[in-house]
């Protein structure tokens, strides 16, 4: 059963987002394993990505980490998140595998 708070629609649009895209490994926080996508160097248009991005902050979960309290959008597996600037000024989605 699926139970993502994510209409039909917005989750084949996800799902399409993230498979359309390599996803680079941050190399530079092996400690922390994710992976990202940045604005302008992936598939996705501006108006995709921002798309994502409102749809990450809308429907994500509220969790911690460290200090901060970011929402994750969870998705087969996989946990979406960015960093809280405006929309119009976020250029990296984030993602890790959720073990």
């Amino acid at each position: 059963m699926d139970n993502s708070p994510l209409s039909p629609e917005d989750m084949e649009f996800v799902r399409d987002c993230i498979a359309r895209n390599e996803w680079t490994f941050a190399k530079t926080m092996p400690k922390i394993p994710h992976f990202y996508i940045v604005r302008n160097r992936c598939t996705l248009n501006n108006e995709e990505f921002d798309r994502f991005v409102r749809l990450q902050r809308e429907f994500g979960t509220p969790m911690r980490w460290g200090k901060y309290n970011f929402p994750y959008l969870i998705i087969d597996g996989w946990k979406y998140w960015t960093m809280g600037a405006p929309i119009e000024e976020t250029i990296i989605i984030n993602r890790a595998e959720i073990k």
